[in-house]
């Protein structure tokens, strides 16, 4: 007899070629997401890495970095060093732009979470050849610029625009009303841009509800408030969370908007940020700004994620 004994331990031909198959599967799958990767470390892990070294040199006379460790761009964020005794005093200005960020940020995104919800829902019960429709309303200002867009609101709510002209010809006002340059002209402009941002990820949370859930608790002898609050908020929560994200963020680092309607006198983060690197030549402080500010941003939407994803659950 000159056939081999199989050893119990020893693997079979069949699960030696099921392993090769596995590894030349996982090596065919790394080898197809190495493009992905090479495009998200160029174009986002490149540009962090080199903002966080900079925030750490000394700036240059004229703009630019010298190649020398220094923290003086994170500790001039909270304090400045006095010229005669060289003492740090504790100077808030900074942090106080950035609470303002953050008020307007939030401010922007309940407000366009409490126009936007009904809209989305409007639009999510029209007939379903009308919806498209719809959509392409909400889309119509991102057809022009945002700075077109501002220039736009600025001439409406100026001494001089259509607001005041219109009430100053209906006898409401005397004079005109000072709107442009103030924290409400600001908050105007952000709602104006951030709102379609709401609308969309909220309709297309709202379209997919099974309305036969709506129609079931009224059965029940549910109010609409209760249908309200235990059937169609909780189902379309993914929708106000995305909403959320997609207004918060970019509201807070908004840039065109507080500059044109703010009049560079209300400053906000993005703004702040800007001038590190032009008037201030202060390269470091700027890239220390923003990583301060994404780090917050970081946190703050660790905490809202979880805790919203597990009401979400729940609900």
């Amino acid at each position: 007899m000159t056939t081999a004994t199989l050893s119990p331990t020893m693997p079979s031909k069949a699960a030696l070629f099921e392993a090769q198959a596995v590894k030349a599967g996982a090596r065919r799958n790394r080898l197809l997401s190495l493009p992905a990767l090479i495009i998200i470390g160029i174009f986002g892990v490149l540009p962090l890495l080199i903002i966080c070294v900079y925030s750490f040199l000394v700036a240059a006379p004229y703009g630019g970095v010298q190649w020398q460790f220094s923290t003086d761009a994170y500790l001039n964020f909270l304090f400045q060093r006095d010229i005669f005794d060289d003492t740090l005093q504790f100077t808030p200005d900074f942090l106080i732009i950035y609470l303002r960020s953050f008020l307007f940020a939030v401010v922007t995104t309940v407000i366009c979470l409490l126009l936007g919800f009904p809209t989305a829902y409007f639009m999510a019960t029209r007939p379903p050849a009308q919806r498209n429709w719809w959509v392409l309303l909400i889309t119509i200002p991102f057809w022009s610029n945002l700075l077109v867009r501002t220039l736009a609101i600025m001439f409406i709510i100026r001494d001089e625009g259509l607001i005041n002209n219109a009430l100053m010809a209906l006898g409401v006002i005397d004079k005109p009303i000072t709107m442009l340059y103030t924290n409400f002209a600001i908050q105007l402009g952000l709602l104006y841009a951030f709102l379609p941002f709401m609308v969309l990820p909220l309709y297309s949370s709202l379209e997919k509800l099974d309305f036969r859930l709506i129609e079931a608790a009224y059965d029940l002898y549910a109010t609409r408030r209760q249908v309200l609050w235990r059937v169609i908020i909780p189902l379309s929560k993914p929708g106000i969370i995305a909403g959320c994200l997609l207004v918060f963020i970019p509201a807070l680092g908004a840039y065109v908007t507080p500059l044109i309607l703010g009049g560079g006198v209300h400053l906000m983060i993005g703004d702040l940020i800007a001038q590190q690197f032009g008037s201030g030549r202060n390269w470091p402080l700027g890239c220390a700004q923003a990583l301060i500010l994404m780090a917050a941003v970081l946190v703050a939407l660790y905490f809202y994620v979880r805790n919203t994803s597990g009401k979400v659950q729940h609900g």
